[in-house]
């Protein structure tokens, strides 16, 4: 375990934010990462990067956790159970699953960042949320140094949120997740209309997980950044719940207003629809800005500082409020 000094953090995070951590560890065991959190109070504990933005230039104490592994624990006569530990890349973990035709993250290819993070974010795309295959999050308790196993009714999951992002936050680790996945009989999710679109214009009428995955991967890169090109952290702001009184007043200034309903008395709404509405969309403000394909993604064009982004993240929060009386919450982690 080799502790570095002001080591910048630009390579660590998609945003691209040059912040300096005054040391810097990286974590490959549990073992390691017990014995610097005996030596170190205070820290902040980087995963993949894809969704925290440093405001802060200077941090005095960064763990990168590396904790690698996947592990077939268990087969059913249907599923498979699986380990995947914090620190491996999610993507190449959900592309493992399909090679060796497990299914169900399918529709979560090409999410940035490691597995860890995965159930505090609740991370989903076209229909699917990962708490859909979660069976356990194995944790390490920061105070007591102990093990806690949480069962996925633990993890008190919702739309982008969990108990790891709520009061939990700062007090656990995620060291591992373990995910209930299907061997065969696969049950599909590709009714989603972007989804379903790419497949058609393929000629694929009865896809596979890896059809699935390659047309959400196809989606994803006609639609999203890179961040190795352009920095930015995947979608900025959560998409927005309101009431079918609030959206009905809505729609009769906005007809065309897309919405998804999620129960009888609420909807949700695209945020990228209202940023684009607001005239967001493709703007650029010194060196950071708003994509040019997908309002929802802040990006940053070189040499932005975190405050920078911050700071364009409240201008638009403060126009959606005002023209469409909606407050709009940030996703990413800000620090």
């Amino acid at each position: 375990m080799n502790i570095q000094h002001n080591i910048s953090l630009k390579p660590f995070n998609t945003f691209g934010i040059n912040a300096i951590a005054q040391q810097f560890v990286e974590i490959n065991s549990i073992s390691e990462l017990e014995e610097v959190i005996k030596k170190k109070p205070s820290f902040f504990i980087l995963g993949g990067g894809s969704n925290i933005l440093f405001t802060q230039e200077i941090i005095p104490f960064v763990i990168k956790l590396n904790l690698k592994g996947i592990d077939i624990l268990n087969y059913s006569n249907d599923d498979v159970f699986i380990k995947v530990h914090a620190g491996e890349d999610w993507h190449s973990f959900v592309l493992w699953c399909i090679n060796n035709n497990f299914g169900g993250l399918e529709n979560l290819s090409l999410i940035p960042g490691n597995a860890g993070a995965a159930p505090i974010q609740n991370i989903g795309a076209y229909g699917v949320e990962v708490k859909d295959v979660i069976e356990e999050v194995e944790t390490l308790e920061i105070n007591t140094l102990h093990q806690h196993l949480f069962k996925n009714s633990d993890c008190q999951f919702a739309y982008r949120n969990s108990i790891f992002k709520k009061e939990l936050k700062g007090k656990h680790i995620i060291t591992s997740v373990m995910f209930k996945l299907s061997n065969k009989n696969h049950t599909l999710n590709f009714e989603y209309g972007a989804i379903s679109e790419e497949l058609s214009s393929k000629g694929i009428t009865n896809p596979t997980i890896k059809d699935i995955s390659e047309a959400v991967i196809s989606i994803r890169e006609s639609k999203l950044p890179n961040p190795k090109v352009i920095g930015n952290g995947g979608s900025f702001f959560k998409n927005p719940v309101t009431s079918i009184s609030h959206f009905k007043e809505l729609q009769i200034k906005y007809p065309s207003i897309p919405h998804y309903p999620i129960s009888e008395n609420e909807v949700k709404i695209p945020a990228g629809w209202l940023i684009e509405q607001a005239g967001f969309k493709g703007i650029k403000k010194g060196n950071t800005g708003v994509h040019s394909k997908q309002a929802l993604v802040l990006v940053n064009y070189g040499n932005a500082k975190g405050i920078e982004i911050l700071e364009l993240a409240a201008e638009i929060q403060d126009s959606i409020l005002k023209i469409f009386n909606i407050s709009l919450e940030i996703e990413v982690n800000i620090y």
